[in-house]
């Protein structure tokens, strides 16, 4: 349901309401369109006025004065054959690359300051890239000359209180790149899709088994044919071939980090159990919770995510510790008198904690989303050292909403955030093995906010030439291409509850991807080399053929077949999937 809203400010009041004197800098007639929307975004629709007693907790994120000068770095500390390869900035080093100018935070207090801000209340990322303060909503409607309203989610019944343009005066637009929540309608429950029970109504506490009969993996391997339709960690070591590695690197720092958000809590008995049905060697083994904002883990409340998180990268791992972050958030609601305060926006809050501390762990993965200004925190982790995975979602080509919001309702095709950012490794989906194929939700495309990165230039064009004519006009070419490696995504054995549910998604994937990273992490700092850092650079130039090509499967949506998996790199494989040997081999050169 689409709804052309109409908002009208008297500027001329509101900027009376803090005082007469007269600013050229902050005047009325100085303000200019920050960002605003045609149309209220799909699947959401309006509701009425704001609350009265409404309060907004508000972030600015300020322009990062050596922004330029990070990516660069990045680039060559990532590259395996620059000299600067894996000489990763430490927090200080790029911290300094990314604070904001004084003459930025300058003016930023400064009209802070106009507005009746106290200075003293507000919260500082360590950077000093991002403020927090929390401010009545009538204030906050002066500062943006701009009118909030309640929107209401049409599937999820999610409810937030969102404005569909916000206004700056011109001198500030060059020093703020983003403010929140304004104009952002992106719900963090719509990544739930990314997981989903396969055959809920078969739950067990059995697997099936093979029988001793297997098949032959890509490299001669062998694998039981179970794994055709039943996944557990036995089934990723052999088909990966990770089978027999014993990590040697975990009393040297090695860590691998889960990000969980929507109150899904890793439960300390379903990993005991999962142990003792599918890596009994790790009994007894466990995963740290650290809390970040007050985030909780209650042990009465197991969740699917969480639990198929932190079983499969533990289970491929064990012994390397693992850490799994739970910060809060949930759908965003009314903070009014009965309801909680909003903390729909939690993404940054786990990027600002990570990125506080001198130490962390050398590889992360997570299946949530965020705000497309989060994408310069990833290249500040992949700087630093750190890989990121992230699942590439699970909508086909459509990410579940086809049409643009620029008021022309186009088809267009359009992969999520944060999987287009071009600082994170995406993760699509396969199944079956002998051969592996892509599965028909993993998502793929081509970014329409971030340009194709350097390191695509090789492995794209020859995709897009296969692809010729075909869905001209429904997606961006020129754009970022997702994913860019796979791994398997269907029924993966999790166990919830104390029982056994078969689980798919790319929110299997990302783990999976994600633990075989982390194993060679354990091979390289072993040798006493440093961890991998950002991937894609490697990825795409010398760690090609170490890859398993797929060329079995396509990702339909938007009332299209997709794209088809194909030789190379492909819109819904990316490069194929992992082999631990070759990487091992490869990296031992390196």
């Amino acid at each position: 349901m689409w709804k052309r809203i109409f908002v009208v400010v008297c500027t001329s009041t509101i900027l009376s309401s803090f005082g007469t004197a007269a600013s050229p800098l902050y005047g009325r007639a100085d303000l200019a369109v920050k960002h605003e929307w045609a149309l209220v975004p799909h699947k959401w629709e309006w509701q009425g006025p704001a609350p009265a007693n409404h309060h907004v907790d508000l972030r600015i994120g300020l322009k990062q004065g050596k922004l330029d000068e990070l990516i660069a770095t990045l680039y060559e500390v990532s590259d395996p054959i620059h000299a600067r390869y894996g000489q990763h900035l430490t927090k200080t080093q790029a911290e300094a690359l990314v604070a904001p100018t004084e003459e930025t935070t300058q003016a930023i207090h400064d009209w802070l300051d106009f507005h009746g801000v106290d200075l003293s209340s507000i919260a500082y990322s360590p950077a000093g890239d991002w403020l927090s303060l929390q401010l009545p909503l009538a204030q906050v409607e002066t500062m943006l000359s701009t009118k909030y309203h309640t929107y209401r989610h049409l599937e999820t019944k999610d409810t937030v209180v969102r404005t569909l343009s916000y206004s700056l005066p011109r001198a500030l637009h060059d020093h703020i790149d983003v403010i929140h929540p304004t104009t952002m309608f992106g719900s963090m429950r719509d990544f739930r899709a990314t997981f989903h029970v396969t055959d809920d109504s078969a739950r067990s506490d059995t697997v099936v088994a093979s029988n001793g009969t297997t098949v032959k993996g890509p490299a001669g391997q062998d694998i039981p044919v179970s794994c055709n339709t039943t996944v557990t960690p036995a089934c990723l070591q052999a088909l990966y071939r990770t089978e027999g590695y014993v990590p040697k690197a975990a009393n040297k720092g090695n860590r691998i980090g889960i990000a969980g958000y929507l109150e899904q809590f890793v439960n300390f008995a379903d990993l005991q159990t999962f142990f003792t049905m599918f890596r009994p060697d790790a009994v007894g083994a466990n995963v740290t919770v650290i809390s970040v904002d007050g985030g909780l883990n209650d042990q009465t409340m197991p969740g699917d995510e969480a639990n198929l998180d932190t079983q499969y990268t533990e289970g491929l791992t064990f012994p390397t510790p693992n850490v799994y972050y739970t910060t809060p958030g949930t759908a965003p609601t009314i903070n009014d008198s009965v309801t909680p305060p909003q903390r729909d926006e939690p993404y940054i809050d786990w990027l600002q904690f990570v990125l506080s501390h001198d130490d962390m762990p050398q590889t992360f993965t997570t299946s949530y989303g965020g705000d497309e200004r989060a994408c310069n925190l990833f290249a500040q982790l992949g700087a630093r050292g750190a890989s990121v995975m992230f699942s590439s979602g699970d909508g086909g080509v459509g990410a579940g909403t086809c049409g643009t919001n620029d008021g022309t309702n186009r088809t267009i095709f359009q992969p999520v955030f944060p999987a287009t950012c071009p600082f994170v490794t995406s993760v699509g989906a396969t199944f079956h093995i002998a051969p592996e194929r892509g599965i028909d939700f993993s998502q793929g495309g081509f970014s329409v906010y971030f340009p194709r990165p350097l390191y695509q230039e090789a492995a794209v064009p020859p995709f897009l030439n296969r692809l010729g004519s075909t869905y001209a006009g429904l997606f961006n070419p020129a754009g970022r291409g997702v994913p860019d490696v796979s791994a398997q995504g269907e029924g993966f054995q999790v166990v919830v509850g104390g029982r056994v549910e078969s689980v798919g998604g790319t929110s299997a994937s990302s783990p999976t991807f994600a633990g075989i990273i982390s194993l060679l992490n354990d091979f390289r700092i072993s040798q006493g080399k440093p961890s991998l850092g950002f991937l894609n650079p490697l990825l795409y130039s010398v760690g090609a053929p170490a890859f398993t090509d797929i060329t079995l499967g396509n990702n339909p949506g938007c009332g299209t077949p997709g794209f088809n998996a194909t030789e190379g790199w492909d819109a819904i494989t990316g490069l194929g999937t992992p082999d631990f040997v070759n990487f091992q081999e490869l990296l031992g050169r390196l």
